[in-house]
């Protein structure tokens, strides 16, 4: 059984809604932190609770070690979740990866993902690979970190190493063929998005038995930004308990 202390290490809820209302256990993408998630909370007050996930090595988890494996990382998350009301699971680009591989050890009631490839097509990617200077330009181009944020030193040696090892995760990161999911899964991308097609995350469908939806908006990787409230108008539509 999960303990009170690995839950409120892991786990920051965002918005109440009523006991019959879903969690929305929410996964940032590479360099994230709970607190990104934390502008759409307005958006999903009553309608879910909103709760974002921290991984180690960044803001109040600073001081534990960076963990650069999806499996690792999703195998501790998994045995933290409950079933006291529906479960969704919400992952963006590298959180999309963990939340499917959370989503085989804990199936939830629906499986959200967004700004991602279906995971059985491989790139390689090797931007972790990157000095500094090629790993800040790479994560200035897709826009998902307040660009201010580079231009202070300090806070630059703070978050790289947190930002590098996300990008070791996802771009080592293989798909390892077994059964599909068997709950409904929806996926979400930008019209404009350079790390996914929209034929890219449409494969998704393939791994479930469920029903499959796919949603584009306009935007590029980071869509969800400027679409915040559409993003959670439709998320909470396609709710089967919202």
């Amino acid at each position: 059984m999960a303990s009170t202390l690995d839950t409120d290490l892991w786990f920051r809820r965002l918005s109440e809604a009523p006991p019959d209302a879903p969690r929305l256990v929410c996964f940032p993408h590479a360099g994230g932190s709970a607190s990104w998630y934390q502008p759409f909370a307005r958006h999903f007050e009553g309608r879910a609770e909103l709760v974002a996930v921290q991984y180690p090595g960044r803001q109040d988890r600073r001081s534990e070690p960076l963990i650069d494996d999806i499996r690792a990382l999703a195998g501790q998350i998994a045995p933290l979740l409950t079933r006291d009301r529906p479960l969704h699971l919400f992952g963006h680009s590298m959180g999309a990866m963990i939340a499917f591989e959370v989503a085989l050890r804990h199936e939830p009631d629906h499986l959200f993902v967004s700004g991602r490839r279906a995971p059985q097509l491989v790139r390689d990617d090797r931007v972790h690979q990157r000095d500094d200077a090629g790993l800040i330009a790479e994560v200035r181009g897709l826009a998902g970190t307040n660009a201010r944020v580079f231009d202070d030193e300090e806070l630059v040696r703070m978050v790289l190493p947190a930002i590098r090892a996300d990008y070791r995760a996802a771009e080592t990161y293989r798909y390892r063929p077994g059964p599909a999911l068997r709950c409904p899964l929806t996926a979400l991308t930008g019209d404009a998005d350079p790390k996914a097609s929209v034929d890219e995350v449409g494969r998704w469908r393939e791994r479930t038995t469920g029903d499959f939806t796919l949603k584009v908006f306009s935007g590029g990787h980071f869509f969800l930004s400027d679409n915040r409230s559409a993003v959670a108008s439709f998320v909470s539509g396609e709710s089967p308990s919202a």
